[in-house]
Formats: C-alpha cells, sequence, structure tokens
C-alpha cells in the first residue's frame, strides 16, 4: 500500500462523511423572518451554540478542511 492510496482511501471516508452531516443538517428557513415581523429573542436563538445544529456545523468545518488538506496532499504526493 502506498501513500496515494492511503490518501485516496482518506479522501473518500472524508468526502461520505461531509456529504452525510450536509444532507442532515436542518435548513436556515428564517433568514427573512424579521420582515413578517418575526420575533427572533427565543430560547433557541440566545442558545444556538449549544445545540445539536451548532455541533452539526463545527463537524462539517472540521471536516471540509480535512478533505481539503487531503485533496492538496494527495495533489503534491501524484506530482
Amino acid at each position: 500500500m502506498t501513500l496515494h492510496n492511503v490518501l485516496e482511501g482518506f479522501q473518500v471516508l472524508f468526502g461520505i462523511i461531509l456529504i452525510g452531516v450536509i444532507l442532515v443538517q436542518p435548513g436556515k428557513s428564517d433568514g427573512l423572518n424579521f420582515i413578517s415581523g418575526g420575533v427572533s429573542d427565543t430560547f433557541y436563538s440566545k442558545n444556538k451554540s449549544r445545540t445539536h445544529e451548532a455541533m452539526q456545523v463545527k463537524i462539517t468545518i472540521i471536516s471540509a478542511i480535512i478533505f481539503a488538506g487531503i485533496t492538496i496532499a494527495l495533489s503534491l504526493v501524484t506530482k
């Protein structure tokens, strides 16, 4: 097994993780809620950083950074 094969395996793995986490995340549908007079001062809006959705966003960002790093490393190894 070469380094190239190992990196390709990790790239596939993190690609699947990234796709899965993105598909599970809920939509941000309250983007224009302020126009209709919606109140955004709720318990959820005050504790947004502690929710399950915040954890999914962090996992998405970390997975994307790792995926990009593996892609760059893979391009350097194949040269």
